[in-house]
């Protein structure tokens, strides 16, 4: 994204200029971040077993989210009350700070690609890295996480046009399998502005 902004900008803004943007809009993000931290970490790996990791994830993934729980699209007891103080402006520069972490993933040991589950990695990869912009990672996310937005999506708690009629049709079993194969995959979130 930074790439194409350069390009595009290129000869209207001094380098410098597009730089400090991101860095005071980073800087930004990371104040309104700070109200996260509890849950999800301020480099969103989530520090309790039903909140999920969020650093890495897309920007669209994440506004789009955070505007679902602040018009009562989404409900949540927490994130419902977080998400309706927030403004479009900090929506967007929260999203726009927990998205400029990258995730590594790495499966156990003995595990291929060739063992997920395949009815779920069209959409959020063997691995549990999204290459969706409008899904979220799944690698590293706890059991009672992943079943629980699950059971969601089939009771229409949540609804979304590709997962409700999935989790409609799934197992309790497959359910497991899935939840089982996310969990045990390993994450390392980083800042590579701090590298």
């Amino acid at each position: 994204m930074r790439i194409f902004r350069i390009v595009l900008l290129g000869g209207l803004l001094p380098a410098g200029t597009l730089f400090a943007q991101d860095a005071s809009n980073l800087e930004d993000g990371r104040k309104v971040a700070g109200m996260c931290r509890t849950c999800h970490g301020l480099d969103g790996k989530a520090r309790i077993p039903i909140a999920p990791h969020i650093g890495g994830e897309s920007v669209d993934y994440l506004i789009s989210q955070l505007r679902a729980f602040k018009t009562g699209a989404r409900e949540h007891e927490m994130m419902t009350v977080v998400a309706s103080g927030l403004s479009d402006e900090q929506i967007t520069k929260v999203a726009t700070w927990f998205n400029h972490f990258t995730i590594e993933a790495t499966l156990p040991t003995g595990k291929t690609e060739d063992d997920a589950p395949q009815l779920c990695v069209g959409c959020h990869g063997a691995n549990g890295i999204s290459e969706l912009k409008d899904a979220p990672n799944l690698a590293g996310e706890t059991n009672i996480y992943i079943e629980t937005q699950l059971k969601a999506f089939r009771t229409g708690k949540r609804t979304h046009d590709i997962m409700s009629p999935i989790a409609r049709d799934l197992t309790e079993t497959e359910m497991q399998e899935a939840s089982d194969w996310y969990s045990k995959i390993t994450i390392a979130i980083t800042d590579p502005t701090k590298k």
